[in-house]
């Protein structure tokens, strides 16, 4: 009975201890080598005692190690997203391909912006500007003046010639050559408008109404009662000044500018047409050409009488007025031969605003020159 117990006790262990044992460690149970002196410790009997503990153990790192591979086999696939960057450089590829740098349109554009480098010239001057109104609101396009309205607008005349009077002569010197003629062109027709409109309506001696030039209408009537126009005191600069100062201090000595001449109001029917808009310097030669030409359409001025040979020309260009004045610019020695050189500058002047039928005329023909008389009748358009 004992050895049966015995038994029975040995084959429980031997079952447990195979049924509890791995895979690896039940192989370790085949008989070894005889050889092999390190498999026959019995270190693998406290084993037997362990088995749960030493199963999951392996387990687990045989169970966890696969798992940690597959994150790393992922890792290349990983490196597909950076493969795509380089693919990436296609929008970088039109850097290359960018000719907005080297197009030379811009550049183009650049020296056309050498125009506004132009206004690098002396700025515009703007003083011209304030003479608009007066001249633009009462002179039409023929030269002739509305007095009797500019005399109930005489305060704005005045405020507009107190501005010349005010003008600071550092302001004056500081502008080009071509301002300051337009300046003194200004300053002078103003102010024959303000000594005509502080003697209108004309008071005539009814009996100088009989001698030749001498109509109602006529400034000899004015020039008369105040003693001379041309003697009228104003001040322009702070410094006193009459219109045959302006005349003779700067467009006789100062510029030399003969076209000038043509531009100065005499307020009356045979003298230049009073134009009504300022004279600037910037525009100031287009703007004396044209009034020549004004100038030279009046029969008044300049005439051609073909069947008689005679040219008649306006008493202004007579060498003792104005003619003298055309010397320096418009002389000359190899046309008009038998005229006096003053004659000869003040022809060779109009040839260059005439017809050229007329020009020929002038060059080639035989013709005497006789000076038309002035009409000294008011340039007024003023409604009687």
């Amino acid at each position: 009975m004992i050895r049966n117990r015995l038994f029975f006790i040995y084959v429980l262990i031997v079952l447990s201890f195979s049924f509890g044992c791995l895979p690896e460690e039940r192989e370790s149970t085949v008989p070894r080598p005889p050889g092999d002196p390190e498999i026959e410790p019995a270190v693998v009997e406290p084993n037997l005692f362990e088995p749960n503990e030493v199963e999951p153990m392996r387990a687990e790192t045989e169970e966890v190690s696969p798992p940690v591979i597959e994150p790393n086999d992922i890792e290349p696939l990983a490196i597909e997203p950076n493969e795509t960057e380089p693919v990436r450089v296609e929008p970088n590829e039109p850097e290359p391909v960018e000719p907005e740098p080297v197009e030379p349109e811009p550049n183009e554009v650049k020296p056309v912006k050498v125009e506004p480098n132009d206004i690098q010239q002396p700025p515009k001057v703007t003083f011209h500007d304030k003479c608009t109104d007066i001249l633009n609101g009462f002179v039409d396009d023929k030269g002739m003046v509305d007095y009797r309205k500019l005399k109930q607008k005489r305060l704005m005349l005045r405020q507009l010639l107190d501005g010349f009077g005010k003008l600071k002569p550092s302001e004056y010197n500081s502008w080009p050559k071509e301002d300051k003629i337009a300046f003194w062109i200004n300053a002078y027709n103003l102010h024959m408008l303000k000594i005509i409109v502080d003697n209108y309506p004309i008071e005539s001696y009814r009996w100088l109404h009989l001698l030749p030039g001498w109509e109602p209408d006529s400034i000899r009537h004015i020039n008369k009662r105040i003693g001379g126009i041309n003697k009228q005191k104003f001040i322009i600069m702070d410094e006193e000044f009459t219109l045959l100062m302006i005349e003779q201090r700067f467009f006789r000595k100062q510029f030399d500018e003969p076209r000038a001449f043509l531009a100065l109001s005499h307020a009356t029917l045979s003298g230049p047409p009073l134009s009504n808009e300022p004279y600037y310097g910037q525009k100031l030669s287009r703007q004396l050409d044209d009034q020549v030409k004004k100038f030279l359409l009046s029969p008044l001025a300049f005439r051609i009488d073909g069947k008689r040979q005679k040219i008649y020309l306006s008493a202004m260009l007579q060498p003792t007025w104005f003619g003298s004045e055309f010397i320096s610019r418009y002389g000359t020695d190899k046309k008009f031969k038998d005229q006096q050189p003053a004659v000869r500058a003040v022809l060779s002047f109009l040839t260059n605003y005439i017809s050229e039928q007329d020009k020929q005329f002038l060059e080639v023909e035989n013709y005497t020159i006789e000076y038309m008389k002035p009409n000294l009748r008011l340039n007024d358009s003023s409604e009687k």
